[in-house]
């Protein structure tokens, strides 16, 4: 219908008019300028985005009221500098430990300048910073790790000229900043250091006296090395393009010094790592890169494993199964237990997930929760997210925090890690998304939106085990909603002809059980379509909606169902707009960094060592978009990121090609320095405004 993110509703047409003399000449409506469209985006842009929470220590008022600070930061876009900012915003949470007495903010917004990381010391009373920092004239960008204390910085460290390792990651794949136990050391994860180097025909200044070969001096160890120069590196894919070797990295506050650990067996990529219980090692999770490295972001079926190494020995212990998929481990506060999340290898990228968890002590390892196969109506749906909160444990070392999909929304769920009983937090709350921030001494920060509703800041007190449904959500930071929008979930049987015979329905979805993620591959193109399909046509008699006025907008795999849909179902669909769509499947699978999702989805198997023949790749085609291009009839625009590692930009161009040759009207827009996220600022304007301006000219609204 009518594009819903443009304001108002399309004018209806106009009725007859009794001519009176003299007849006025009907003046027809034009869509909505360029300016006002752009006006729309610039109010709708200043909605920041909240992205991190961290409380403060508990402090004692003369009266002997209890208090905290709640430090938060903020994303927003800010168009005339063409750029994401940060900025941060502090509050006051006073609470008796049952419940919260007063909250409110303490000041005003401040923006937040070249901090990478930031991470406050268990006792609240130090903070360290990453901070980049621009080269003077031709020197390149620099790293600075600086220690704070509450009244002035006490510590900032070179990084880059101390040499000891490539760049810092800063990313939430790999990346940590965590304090040692003790407050005296920081760890984290860097690339490691390359050898310099340089041409076979490099020229080099004459020196004068003997050479160090004639004195029989050893080769400088940083000397550079020759041949090495346009050696390939394999990196980790999307978003990940210049993380390839990480290493793990400890620095020695009070000495000043840096080292980097070893011990770490050769085939590993470690990160995510953090301090073992007495500071006596490390652990982190390590990714097989062997045969070679695979994308990762957003792929929860990489080949990984716990590991700890000990820091006097040097020697690398495994601490779970080395034959699964394992990410984000979390220690308890009493140090005794970890957490982590865990996958089948291999698959779909995003699974229902087992929750394990490891005894320090006793080196017993148990399952807290197993993957739901099917999510009964009402019952805990599984485990569906990227990675546990930063900070997930109940005060009592025995229940942890964690959100996740649950049918069509986020919902709020504590787990008893002792006997795997679940309860929701927020199942009593209104529908939407809700993500957990934080939580600290039992003090519980969330982040809540709707469709209509940008993000808020929300707080509660997690009650005693047993009661958790009795938890008072109180909003710190309050969003209006955007006016105009409505919206709602609705819950649609497949027609008999289109039910999976083993699986269950809305399928391929995360948040309705494995079995659901389960029955989408092999049947791409056609089940996920036809249930589209369906929706589509449910809705458009049920609802006052003129079907003559309908568009798809979709990216990535929303884009491969848009332009399945336009070439299944061309008499349905008046334009179409896709961002970095997959096309053909076939043409993907050599050039992708996630080749495993081609034929998985496809419904084949995926071996590092083999090559697709020609009927796994006849396979491919057959349930690619590409296949009914000769139906396609409605207007096409594609925006492609020109860094796209996920769906490389030649998947859009193969379709541009395809849609001219057959004389569909198409339009392309390439956006250098964007991947497959296509989230720049300066390209999300521009997308937004050519997207709106096209579904305008061709619904003619």
């Amino acid at each position: 219908p009518c594009a819903p993110s443009l304001p108002g509703p399309c004018p209806p047409p106009l009725a007859p008019r009794v001519p009176t003399p003299p007849a006025a000449p009907r003046v027809p409506q034009v869509p909505p300028r360029a300016e006002e469209l752009s006006e729309l985006y610039r109010e709708l842009s200043q909605h920041p985005g909240l992205s991190t929470a961290c409380l403060g220590p508990d402090l004692t008022t003369q009266y002997g009221g209890k208090y905290c600070s709640l430090y938060t930061e903020w994303s927003q876009r800010d168009l005339a500098r063409a750029e994401n900012i940060k900025f941060c915003r502090q509050y006051l949470i006073f609470h008796d430990g049952a419940s919260i007495v007063y909250s409110g903010p303490a000041g005003t917004c401040s923006e937040i300048k070249d901090e990478l990381l930031s991470r406050e010391s268990p006792s609240g009373t130090l903070k360290a910073v990453l901070r980049k920092v621009p080269g003077k004239e031709k020197e390149k960008e620099k790293q600075f790790l600086e220690v704070w204390d509450q009244n002035r910085k006490v510590k900032s460290i070179d990084l880059t000229a101390l040499d000891k390792h490539g760049s810092v990651y800063d990313d939430d794949q790999f990346g940590c900043l965590a304090w040692s136990h003790s407050e005296t050391h920081l760890l984290y994860v860097a690339e490691k250091k390359r050898p310099k180097a340089e041409s076979f025909f490099q020229s080099k200044a004459p020196e004068l006296g003997t050479s160090d070969e004639d004195t029989g001096h050893p080769k400088k160890e940083d000397a550079p090395v020759k041949g090495e120069q346009f050696v390939y590196h394999e990196d980790w894919g999307e978003t990940l393009s210049t993380r390839s070797v990480p290493v793990l990295c400890v620095l020695d506050i009070e000495g000043n010094s840096i080292s980097v650990l070893e011990g770490i067996p050769e085939h590993l990529s470690p990160g995510q790592a953090f301090w073992s219980p007495e500071d006596t090692g490390v652990v982190f999770v390590g990714w097989w890169h062997d045969p070679f490295r695979l994308g990762l972001r957003h792929c929860t079926n990489r080949r990984s494993a716990l590991f700890y190494v000990d820091l006097t020995g040097g020697r690398c212990e495994l601490l779970s199964e080395d034959t699964r998929a394992v990410w984000s481990p979390r220690l308890s506060p009493d140090s005794c237990r970890i957490v982590y999340l865990e996958n089948n290898v291999l698959g779909p990228h995003q699974q229902c997930s087992r929750l394990r968890m490891y005894d320090w002590y006793t080196k017993h390892t148990t399952t807290v929760l197993e993957a739901v196969p099917r999510q009964a109506w009402g019952a805990f749906p599984g485990i569906y997210c990227g990675a546990l909160p930063g900070m997930c444990w109940a005060a009592d070392s025995r229940r942890i925090l964690l959100d996740t999909a649950h049918r069509s929304q986020q919902d709020v769920f504590v787990v008893d890690t002792a006997t795997g009983t679940t309860a929701s937090l927020t199942g009593d709350s209104p529908q939407g998304s809700w993500s957990v921030l934080t939580i600290d001494r039992d003090l519980l920060v969330a982040r809540f939106s709707t469709p209509s509703c940008p993000p808020m800041l929300k707080v509660a007190v997690l009650p005693a085990a047993g009661r958790e449904a009795q938890t008072q959500w109180i909003c710190l930071q309050d969003a209006p909603p955007v006016p105009g929008i409505s919206w709602g979930i609705r819950t649609l049987q497949p027609l008999p002809e289109q039910e999976h015979p083993q699986y269950v329905n809305y399928r391929g979805s995360l948040g309705f059980g494995q079995d659901s993620v389960a029955s989408l591959p092999g049947n791409v193109g056609t089940q996920d379509v036809h249930d589209v399909q369906l929706c589509v046509e449910r809705v458009l008699q049920e609802e006052t909606l003129d079907a003559s006025r309908v568009a798809l907008v979709g990216g990535s795999h929303g884009g491969f169902l848009a332009c399945h849909l336009i070439g299944q179902f061309p008499d349905t669909y008046r334009a179409c707009v896709v961002r970095n769509p997959v096309v053909n499947i076939a043409s993907m699978v050599a050039t992708t960094d996630i080749p495993d999702w081609c034929l998985t989805e496809a419904g084949l198997p995926y071996k590092p060592d083999a090559l697709p023949d020609p009927a796994q790749l006849t396979e491919m085609l057959h349930k690619s978009p590409i296949r009914y291009v000769d139906r396609v009839r409605a207007p096409v625009l594609l925006m492609l990121g020109e860094d796209d590692r996920r769906v490389p930009p030649k998947q859009g161009v193969e379709y541009y090609r395809a849609l001219k040759a057959r004389g569909v009207i198409t339009r392309l827009l390439w956006y250098p320095g964007n991947n497959h996220a296509l989230a720049g600022v300066e390209a999300e304007a521009d997308g937004f405004m050519n997207m709106a301006l096209w579904l305008l000219k061709h619904l003619q609204c």
